[in-house]
């Protein structure tokens, strides 16, 4: 069996707000290299996923694969310090974009140049953009039934998956025929650590490359929303100290101090 997880770089969500710096022309995020980027949590939980997998089914091949306009080696090939047999990345300058489209047709191709995948795993959502639909737009390029919002993901008889579905107040069990795709959520849990030994035997470990002129029969044209202006919000507090002789006063003091910030409104019976 193959699972094939499917990976984004991006920027570490802790960063500091102070640190990013937006490209008005480009229309991008960007941070400095004191800030590394990291591999998407929600892929992350992805990849844990597969390594449950593996623990519960015989000869299953993890394969990760990932796509972008530039990587950082050593980010990404903490995936197979963890377990994945292979890392597969696909480099190319036109593979700057927010646009889910091409992203999705790339790692379509992938997958079917290598041979197809018995179950591909993704996160539900990317955290640089939380758009959530490449996962979607993959399962219909590959024509494979969608299962979304995994905390558990099994595999039975070798035949189907069954998942456990995060719902709002509580979940749900479902399942399909293989080969399929699932996203997973964050329920799953962290991306176990690497051990040392581990680490060290991935420092002599090479991704796989695969230019973008060698996948056959990628579409990455498409109609998209256009973005049209990025901003970092305005983040500030203030600090008020509400000084009263008793708490009738006080209660009285803040009330009047919320009203006049705005924080609260009094509608009046006509």
């Amino acid at each position: 069996m193959r699972i094939v997880v499917c990976l984004k770089q991006v920027i570490d969500p802790l960063t500091p707000a102070s640190t990013l710096v937006l490209d008005k022309e480009e229309k991008k995020v960007k941070v400095g290299t004191s800030a590394p980027p990291v591999i998407n949590g929600f892929d992350e939980q992805a990849l844990e996923a597969a390594l449950r997998v593996r623990e519960s089914v015989k000869d299953v091949e993890i394969v990760c694969v990932a796509v972008s306009d530039r990587f950082n080696a050593d980010v990404m090939k903490r995936s197979l310090a963890v377990g994945a047999d292979q890392l597969i990345l696909v480099q190319d300058p036109s593979l700057a974009t927010w646009n889910p489209y091409p992203i999705a047709a790339v790692l379509g191709a992938v997958i079917r140049q290598i041979g197809g995948a018995d179950l591909v795993l993704c996160g539900r959502q990317g955290s640089d953009w939380d758009n959530a639909v490449t996962p979607c737009i993959l399962a219909d390029l590959l024509e494979l039934p969608m299962l979304t919002l995994a905390k558990s993901v099994r595999i039975e008889a070798g035949k189907q998956v069954w998942i456990e579905r995060v719902l709002p107040n509580g979940s749900m069990t479902m399942f399909a025929e293989l080969p399929a795709l699932v996203t997973v959520t964050s329920e799953l849990g962290v991306l176990r650590m690497p051990t040392v030994a581990a680490r060290l035997a991935t420092a002599r470990k090479q991704p796989r490359a695969i230019a973008l002129s060698e996948l056959a029969h990628v579409r990455t044209e498409s109609y998209a929303p256009r973005v049209v202006d990025l901003a970092i919000p305005a983040m500030g507090r203030t600090c008020t100290f509400i000084e009263a002789a008793d708490g009738h006063e006080a209660g009285s003091r803040l009330a009047e101090t919320l009203i006049a910030a705005g924080a609260i409104h009094l509608h009046r019976e006509s």
